[in-house]
């Protein structure tokens, strides 16, 4: 039936051969879930399963945030029963304490049955710079490992091992029979043997693998039902904290649907519009380094707007630092392609959630570049201290002054969120940057860093840097060189 698969078959003679050879062959596209025999003289043998093209384990748990949700945690296997939403599948749980029922899951959090996505320590689509970044989380500890696509030699994969406060990584080579090995000396048929093999020795390793690195869940919207429609009612929004304030509105913590936490901001009365601006541009696809609206909220007094959030705390060091940098440039390259400016690029506009995962949010003043210049409407105010010159003498905003403010950005960063400008006010800065003046370089800061600050403050708009230039320039601002391996015969 529509659920479920069901085969049967006759076999007149009790060979035993044949029943293995006749059930091994329906393992090969079904996940067998029973088999039954009657009769005396005519065995008849009954397999039910599910598609294997329909099977899918969970990578991580979900808490179901609405009733039509599905509950489940890893490990749990799944049938998916339609994949009409591309963010949310319907689907059936095949085990764990939801067997049987049936509910919305987040696509993102299950993976298909079998597959190299499904083992604990493969990490699909991860860049040598992105594991590194993954392993030195401090949830990993001596000996966390992950095998990840190798970005130079397609078919082929690479092992990233966390060897105390460095990552050290090995190539893993392909045999022309099919099998694996990092060293010529022993070989291997899978990668998971690969992997038993080197958690119980080195080996030739830096270390012995110990356990994988740990996977964050990733973003994903409120739920199924808010994925098309995008204003949700007062009711389902808690606000918790105000966390700051700025001129077109308000940021508090809340809670949506008493389940999940969110951030909210609140639009001031007389700038409603910004708000269905904000959640146009915000709509444009689920790209990692930018935020989105998922949902909003109107009132007669004010609107809302609601966006995935999650608390931060972490002890930010140079690294993370200049990974929030090449986040953020990422982020703002994703509206640079898409020809947008965001006109308020600073850092109480930028979410950072778990793990340190920076988000640019807030495009309170952000437009279309239909052209290549947006010309601000008379008395309308922008932060001094972060826009460009030329957005300041003559209200002009292009992408390059979002460059600009990037650079402030920059500042607020390695500061540790310090003021820029300090002890000048708003007439003053003015003043001083129509004499050429730019902050110098802080206290403890990189020169490198600083280097990169002082290309987006160059006073002609046109020579400062792309966002992509500086997406890479961040990514890249610790590697001497990226092809470098460990090689595990020099253990």
């Amino acid at each position: 039936n529509a659920e479920q698969t069901y085969l049967n078959f006759h076999i007149t003679i009790l060979d035993r051969a044949v029943i293995v050879h006749r059930i091994t062959s329906c393992t090969k596209f079904l996940n067998v879930m029973a088999v039954c025999t009657l009769s005396l003289h005519k065995l008849t043998i009954y397999i039910f399963g599910t598609p294997k093209n329909r099977c899918y384990v969970a990578l991580f748990d979900y808490t179901s945030r609405t009733p039509e949700d599905l509950n489940f945690k890893t490990g749990d296997k799944l049938e998916v029963l339609d994949k009409s939403y591309d963010e949310w599948w319907m689907a059936k749980a095949l085990s764990g304490r939801s067997m049987g029922k049936q509910g919305y899951i987040p696509s993102n959090y299950v993976v298909p049955m079998q597959s190299m996505e499904s083992e604990t320590w493969f990490f699909t689509d991860t860049k040598r710079t992105d594991a590194e970044k993954l392993l030195m989380l401090p949830a990993n500890k001596h000996g966390a490992f992950l095998i990840r696509d190798s970005e130079s030699q397609k078919g082929h994969y690479s092992l990233s091992v966390l060897d105390e406060n460095t990552v050290k990584h090995y190539k893993i080579r392909s045999l022309d029979s099919g099998g694996f090995f990092i060293s010529r000396r022993v070989t291997f048929e899978s990668l998971s043997d690969l992997v038993k093999h080197y958690s119980n020795v080195d080996d030739g390793l830096c270390v012995r693998l110990r356990s994988p690195c740990e996977k964050t869940p990733p973003t994903l919207g409120l739920s199924y039902n808010t994925v098309d429609h995008w204003e949700i009612e007062r009711s389902s929004v808690k606000l918790i904290k105000k966390l700051g304030a700025g001129q077109f509105g308000e940021v508090y913590r809340g809670l949506w649907n008493g389940t999940t936490p969110v951030a909210v901001k609140t639009l001031k009365q007389a700038t409603p519009h910004y708000g269905i601006n904000e959640s146009t541009i915000l709509l444009f696809k689920k790209e990692e380094k930018h935020i989105r609206s998922t949902a909003a909220v109107s009132f007669n007094q004010g609107a809302k707007r609601v966006a995935s959030g999650r608390d931060a705390g972490a002890t930010v060091i140079l690294k993370i630092q200049v990974d929030m940098a090449a986040q953020i440039a990422s982020g703002m390259a994703y509206l640079e392609m898409k020809n947008y400016i965001h006109r308020d690029l600073a850092a109480r506009n930028v979410l950072v959630g778990e793990n340190n995962t920076c988000k640019v949010a807030d495009f309170g003043l952000a437009r279309t570049e239909n052209e290549s210049v947006y010309e601000a409407k008379e008395g309308c105010k922008f932060p001094v201290k972060w826009t460009a010159p030329e957005a300041i003498s003559l209200s002009q905003f292009t992408i390059k002054s979002d460059v600009w403010s990037f650079g402030i950005l920059l500042y607020e960063i390695i500061t540790y969120g310090k003021m820029p400008y300090p002890g000048m006010v708003n007439f003053q800065v003015v003043q001083e940057l129509s004499a050429g003046y730019r902050m110098p370089c802080p206290m403890n800061c990189p020169p490198e860093f600083y280097e990169i600050m002082k290309e987006c403050w160059k006073e002609n708009a046109s020579d400062r840097p792309t966002f992509e230039t500086l997406q890479w320039k961040f990514e890249d601002f610790f590697d001497t060189d990226s092809t470098a391996y460990d090689d595990a015969n020099n253990f």
